[in-house]
């Protein structure tokens, strides 16, 4: 490489002196993830440089219009970019589903302004999506700074970036939702970071897109130009906006057809895609098996072609037969240059064929809480012209059941219905060629018995879990079954009110058990009560501790699990400790940035004193070499904002295992750390007994004077060798 790469990137945005650039983009391009390349959803280049028509790169055909004096200036990508005066102009793209977001999103642009002062309250838009309920919106603001702002549960959740845009020249800025929270870039270099607990509003926002102003009004229109504008469906990393803000060419293949993981009501397609640049022809993958298609093993290669097409379920063709309905279907395209040995993978995309039965139930299959007075709908099966329903409240008679009068509509009302009770359906489907016979669905109607924990359904449970519930409106008793056969649960006990939870005791790894409360009141004529069946499926490794279940209950309340009375840290002893678990006020546990689940362990440390570190007690799982396991497993997350400290974790007090990367505090994102256990059998721990382990950063048996930051652990794991 002939420059050093942060220098170089630097002097590329400034004096776009592209020396080396072209080796240097190929290897960062190599680099970026699938997920970038797969979700690339708005990608206006602003390159036609006439015209009302600002056309879609991405693929997926979301084409904007330049509407009143919008215009085109000189480009800083390309030959052109789209000129605003900021009195109205700006680019406005129909609305998508496929814009909206629900968990991470990422905008950029390249801008340049003269001005940042605006009518609007001094704020400019850029890109932006909604408003009342808004996607994402970014703008430049009077004060300097980037502005950032999505609506959270109806409520607006705006920051600002932490350095101010400069002035007549080009910058390229961007903005990213992730765990929650706003993080800002400009120039591909952290800006600054703002927001927690956020949830996007997905497809609640039906707005168009805008580039140059926002939907709160003409006053916040941009002044100035805007080139290379883009929306990712997810969070980009800051590598990878280092590779998009040069903007030399995109090498994947983009917009899938059909799109990734949509339904395909077919039994022939014919997929199509948009070429990456500078691609002489295409690797076509196709398969049933995603491993397969992922890994391009097996007859998943279908061969390679210069046609950007290719179709299947035809004879003569792959699957001559036809697609089958009730399947999904992977695909995958390897962009190849002219030398052909240079390939660029797109990532895997899916689609699904319907299946012949019905299926998408309404209420869903296993619903509790139910109103007594529902009306019941379904999506019909592949090709289905007639229906048949069949209902009723005891499962073998509505799976048995024949002879239902046949009807055109995808609905069904039974009729009000008793509460606190668990009903049964079916439906068959009807396609002129055979009666396709449904699965048998049910549901729970309000004031019955619900499970708590484990929901139902779950899995990776525990293998000595706590089972609760709550219990129904009018219930005075219960009773509990469980066990491993569905059809045939054994009694465990019974009880009163005041007494919902049940431990089973040591349960097999990855193993499904069944369980069911029954409830009884002599003084109500409906009574007994047969509750629904709940299902959970235990962990096929050994849950040390994964963060689930502490609580922000009082101390004094027998059911209390603050966090950081189980994890103890420095709090009661900070001139020796300088870690606190848990935030200041509740919720406790952090709820927002968590690897897995819904909670995670949020540690501060402060060096100042030497070390920082929070111990748990084992009070069970303290044999570690049940089932074989050999590896100790810890996701931790830190933040670019902290001072690099020496990550450790500690067995029994002092057997000490450090990580090997002396920056690990300073990741921006989950990280997995795996430990051989052989590493503390060697300092002399007995593994068969281990009492406590420790999660700390310093240096544990050499305290000295160092920096602060705050730490999240989650999913404390110990797993046995792959078999």
């Amino acid at each position: 490489m002939c420059l050093n790469h942060g220098n170089f990137l630097r002097r590329t945005i400034m004096s776009k002196k592209l020396i080396c650039l072209v080796s240097f983009v190929l290897v960062l391009s190599v680099v970026l993830t699938g997920t970038a390349r797969a979700e690339l959803v708005g990608w206006w280049r602003f390159d036609e440089g006439s015209g009302t028509t600002a056309y879609d790169f991405s693929g997926y055909g979301n084409d904007g219009a330049l509407l009143n004096d919008a215009g085109w200036g000189v480009g800083y990508l390309s030959n052109s970019s789209v000129l605003l005066d900021g009195d109205d102009d700006f680019v406005e793209v129909p609305h998508a589903d496929i814009l909206t977001v629900d968990n991470e999103v990422s905008v950029m642009a390249w801008i340049n302004t003269s001005r940042l002062e605006v009518p609007g309250a001094g704020y400019a838009g850029i890109i932006a999506k909604g408003n009342s309920t808004r996607s994402y919106s970014l703008y430049t603001t009077a004060a300097g700074p980037l502005h950032f702002s999505t609506t959270s549960g109806g409520a607006y959740v705006g920051t600002t970036s932490s350095i101010p845009v400069p002035l007549d020249e080009w910058v390229h800025v961007a903005a990213v939702v992730v765990d929650g929270g706003h993080i800002y870039y400009m120039n591909g270099e952290p800006a600054g970071t703002g927001g927690s607990g956020i949830e996007l509003p997905g497809t609640a926002d039906s707005d168009t897109v805008v580039i140059g102003r926002t939907h709160e009004g003409t006053g916040r229109s941009f002044i100035g130009l805007i080139d290379d504008a883009r929306i990712y469906n997810h969070a980009v990393t800051q590598e990878d906006i280092q590779v998009i803000m040069l903007g030399e060419g995109w090498p994947f293949a983009i917009g899938p057809n059909p799109a990734d993981g949509t339904l395909h009501e077919d039994t022939w397609v014919s997929l199509s895609w948009r070429a990456g640049d500078d691609t002489a022809s295409h690797d076509v993958y196709f398969g049933e098996n995603m491993n397969e298609v992922e890994e391009g093993a097996g007859d998943t290669f279908r061969g390679n072609q210069t046609a950007t097409f290719f179709v299947v379920g035809f004879p003569g063709f792959p699957y001559p037969d036809g697609l089958t309905p009730g399947t999904t279907y992977y695909w995958r395209i390897d962009e190849v240059e002219a030398d052909g040995t240079t390939k660029h993978n797109s990532g895997l995309w899916s689609f699904t064929v319907p299946p012949k039965t019905a299926y998408n139930p309404d209420p869903a299959d296993g619903g509790q809480s139910v109103d007594p007075d529902p009306a019941l709908s379904w999506t019909g099966g592949f090709g289905a012209k007639l229906h048949y329903v069949y209902f009723g409240d005891n499962f073998d008679d509505v799976s048995n059941a024949a002879g239902a009068l046949p009807q055109g509509t995808t609905e069904f009302t039974p009729g009000p219905l008793k509460m606190a009770k668990t009903y049964y359906w079916r439906v068959d489907e009807f396609d002129v060629l055979a009666t396709h016979k449904g699965d048998v669905w049910s549901f729970t109607t309000e004031g019955a018995v619900e499970s708590l924990e484990p929901a139902n359904g779950a899995v990776d449970v525990t293998q000595t879990p706590n089972l609760t519930w709550t219990p129904g409106v009018n219930g005075a008793s219960h009773e509990i079954y469980f066990g491993t056969d569905a059809a045939s649960l054994e009694l465990k006990g019974s009880g009163n009110l005041g007494s919902e939870s049940y431990e089973p005791g040591l349960l097999e790894w990855n193993t499904t058990y069944y369980w069911r409360v029954d409830e009884a009141n002599n003084a109500n004529a409906d009574s007994p009560w047969t509750g629904p069946l709940w299902s959970f499926t235990t962990a096929n490794f050994l849950i040390i501790d994964d963060f689930e279940s502490y609580n922000d209950l009082d101390p004094a309340d027998p059911a209390s699990n603050r966090i950081f009375l189980v994890w103890l840290d420095g709090f009661d002893n900070p001139a020796v400790n300088g870690s606190v678990v848990g935030h200041t006020d509740p919720p406790f546990a952090e709820q927002t940035i968590v690897h897995s689940g819904s909670q995670s362990m949020p540690m501060s440390y402060d060096n100042g004193v030497g070390k920082s570190e929070a111990t748990l007690t084992l009070a069970s799982n303290r044999d570690w070499t049940v089932k074989g396991v050999n590896t100790l497993t810890i996701w931790f997350r830190g933040d670019s904002a902290n001072v690099a400290e020496n990550l450790y974790v500690a067995l029994n007090g002092n057997a000490v295992v450090n990580n090997d990367d002396p920056d690990a505090a300073t990741s921006t994102s989950w990280t997995e750390w795996n430990i051989d256990l052989q590493a503390f059998a060697d300092q002399g721990v007995n593994l068969a007994n281990v009492t406590s382990i420790t999660l700390g950063l310093g240096n544990k048996n050499n305290p000295v004077a160092g920096g602060a930051g705050m730490m999240y652990f989650d999913d404390i794991r110990l797993y046995a060798p792959a078999q």
